[in-house]
């Protein structure tokens, strides 16, 4: 199964469409009823999330009718979606609002995500900014450009490895139990500046544009991670699980780091993961 030049436009239109007609009407525009938790006060739903991600499912579904469709708010009601990811001939994993509490708080820091995975392989993804207008496009072989709403398109590259107390970064250690959340919040203090953005969307942009040296995160779901990990890797950048094993569609655990190159990555594990 392969993904045409014209699948790809079709697909930033989908997430283009969603946003301007579900998500960005919503924004600062939610009523008490309108926002829901699902795990916790921090882990929120909005009816934006709900209602975006059935666009772009039916727009998939439409297109791709024999295609597996895996959304962040329809897993709950079948699990079984996220290891099928391993051996699906054509899947698509969306994040209809990835930052839903930043989306909830009002503030304009969260996005939507799309990847497209052939047999286990994460051959394409998106990452569009609904406030701005902008979009990430990456391709597997091709590389990972971002184009601004007026139509100007930029070949995005990672930053240029530096030394620990040099770099910008930020770990996202919210899912990890102590001792371990308590180490790597002590050892960020050995780079020049950290960052939480408490959006996927927004730090995977921000690492493959070279803006942050790294990112790294505990919790691996995949509409969270695969379109922003191979954006990262086709700017030239250098991800991989904490064990040293590339990440790949249907894994949930092991932690994972991305950084300007594999000895960027060594030293961040080593200094500020603690392994």
């Amino acid at each position: 199964m392969t993904i045409s030049d014209q699948d790809i436009l079709f697909l930033g239109d989908c997430v283009r469409e969603a946003a301007r007609a579900e998500i960005m009407p919503r924004f600062r525009n939610l009523g008490a009823a309108d926002v829901s938790e699902k795990t916790s006060a921090i882990d929120l739903v909005t009816q934006a999330d709900v209602l975006a991600e059935h666009r772009i499912t039916a727009a998939l579904r439409a297109r791709f009718p024999a295609a597996l469709v895996v959304g962040e708010e329809a897993y709950d009601a079948d699990r079984s979606v996220v290891p099928a990811l391993a051996d699906a001939e054509l899947a698509f994993v969306i994040d209809p609002v990835d930052g839903t509490f930043n989306f909830a708080a009002g503030l304009p820091v969260f996005g939507t995500m799309l990847a497209v995975t052939v047999r286990g392989e994460t051959v394409a993804g998106i990452i569009h900014d609904p406030v701005l207008g902008d979009t990430v496009t990456a391709i597997k072989g091709a590389g990972t450009f971002l184009t601004r709403q007026d139509g100007q398109s930029t070949k995005l590259k990672v930053a240029e490895p530096a030394s620990l107390n040099q770099m910008v970064g930020g770990m996202s250690w919210g899912h990890m139990d102590e001792p371990d959340r308590s180490r790597m919040c002590a050892n960020m203090a050995k780079i020049r500046m950290t960052f939480a953005f408490n959006c996927s969307a927004y730090e995977y942009w921000m690492v493959a544009s070279g803006k942050l040296h790294f990112i790294g995160h505990t919790k691996l779901m995949p509409w969270d991670h695969l379109a922003g990990v191979l954006a990262h890797q086709e700017a030239g950048g250098h991800t991989a699980k904490f064990d040293g094993t590339p990440y790949r569609p249907g894994e949930t655990v092991g932690g994972i780091i991305s950084a300007p190159d594999k000895e960027s990555w060594q030293l961040i594990r080593r200094e500020i993961v603690g392994i």
